[in-house]
């Protein structure tokens, strides 16, 4: 009798293990799927040696337009044309109902004389230091 007593003990104590072990995998489990870490760009990387390319009083509306292509858009003021170029990336990560989205921009505005030629030139770099972060609240 008492041998089946003890096999009935062991065998208990290890379902119930394996039940503590699947309840734990299934919560893990819940746990992961409500996870995500998703991250965006749109537009091509500024390089330096092509801004710096841009000589102010020489370089034209064609040589800018031939390195960085058609120009997001273009604005007429005060006299100049204005080539504007974009580049966006955006970082969300979320954990269950904790979420946090960053977004940064780079800007490139090259600005045109009457004659077509780069008078001035403007860049914005807002993406180098984009992070994924989860927490929602502060830094």
């Amino acid at each position: 009798m008492k041998k089946n007593n003890l096999a009935f003990l062991i065998s208990y104590a290890v379902r119930g293990s394996a039940l503590v072990r699947w309840i734990g995998v299934l919560g893990i489990a819940g746990l992961l799927m409500g996870c995500a870490f998703v991250r965006g760009e749109v537009g091509e990387p500024f390089s330096e040696e092509r801004i710096k390319a841009l000589e102010k009083g020489k370089t034209t509306r064609q040589e800018v337009a031939l390195h960085f292509g058609a120009p997001d858009e273009v604005v007429e003021a005060n006299g100049y044309d204005i080539f504007h170029y974009r580049r966006f990336d955006s970082k969300l990560g979320w954990v269950l109902f904790f979420s946090r989205f960053n977004v940064g921009s780079d800007n490139l505005w090259v600005f045109f004389n009457s004659q077509g030629i780069v008078e001035e030139v403007v860049f914005g770099n807002r993406t180098g230091n984009l992070e994924f972060q989860v927490w929602p609240f502060g830094e």
